[in-house]
């Protein structure tokens, strides 16, 4: 039986994408209520050591969904990462078990995988099997966002050691010749967030999605299609508010502007 990675409880789960290089940015978004962040090294301008240092800022006591999201499935990069005090990784672009398996290694210690013991930071599993509290700690997420994932969903699912599973609506959208964006409604897309989601069910995993609005991600949670939300990237906050501030004060300026 598969471990549960992220499980609704009084509430779902809902995580930040982090994009910039900010350590003050992870602090601010967990104290205004997100459960956590996925600091994304694939998309966005964070480099590895920056990664490890926001991961170290994050508290103990608000870690357990601070979450990685790497290029690609480099042991190396993701040792890193766990060492600093990831919670769990997500790997792009999952497409086959073996790839599913490399995730696994990387992540998790003998016998699952192959991850090697290291003291960058003291007590990070607490309990008396060091080992067995970090593969519990830890989750190991693979991240389907093609129509070759999809297809290739119960192997990829089958494989042990793989805790969740990590929709990305926008890319997937793109392998069936729609328009890059999230928040699908209807059509293909949203046909496999269904079929995912049983799959998922079926192989004792959870299932997250990146959404765009909040408005979006409640109703996936409400059908019960999902059990976490990626919610929100801090550039694209950034962005929207930007552009709402200066769009209010354009329009203030032009309607007390005097007219000839």
């Amino acid at each position: 039986m598969k471990q549960a990675a992220l499980t609704s409880g009084p509430h779902a789960p809902a995580l930040l994408h982090q994009a910039l290089a900010s350590q003050a940015a992870a602090e601010f978004v967990l104290a205004s209520g997100y459960d956590g962040v996925i600091v994304d090294l694939q998309h966005g301008e964070i480099g590895l050591d920056e990664a490890c240092r926001m991961l170290r800022a994050i508290p103990r006591d608000k870690s357990e969904y601070a979450y990685a999201r790497v290029g690609s499935i480099d042991a190396a990069v993701i040792l890193r990462l766990l060492d600093s005090g990831a919670r769990g990784i997500i790997a792009p672009t999952v497409e086959t078990a073996e790839q599913a398996s490399r995730l696994v290694a990387a992540t998790k210690y003998p016998p699952l995988g192959s991850r090697s013991l290291g003291p960058s930071r003291p007590a990070l599993y607490p309990g008396q099997d060091y080992t067995a509290a970090g593969n519990r700690a830890v989750s190991a997420v693979v991240q389907i966002e093609t129509y070759a994932g999809l297809e290739n969903a119960d192997a990829i699912f089958a494989v042990e050691g793989i805790d969740s599973v990590y929709i990305g609506p926008a890319d997937l959208a793109v392998s069936y010749g729609l328009p890059g964006r999230g928040d699908w409604a209807d059509g293909p897309v949203r046909d496999a967030i269904i079929e995912l989601s049983a799959k998922a069910r079926t192989a004792g995993l959870t299932l997250g999605i990146y959404c765009a609005s909040a408005e979006y991600a409640r109703g996936l949670l409400d059908d019960g299609l999902v059990d976490y939300v990626g919610l929100g990237i801090d550039l694209v906050f950034l962005n929207t508010m930007a552009r709402s501030a200066i769009k209010a004060l354009r329009s203030e300026q032009w309607a007390t502007t005097p007219t000839s």
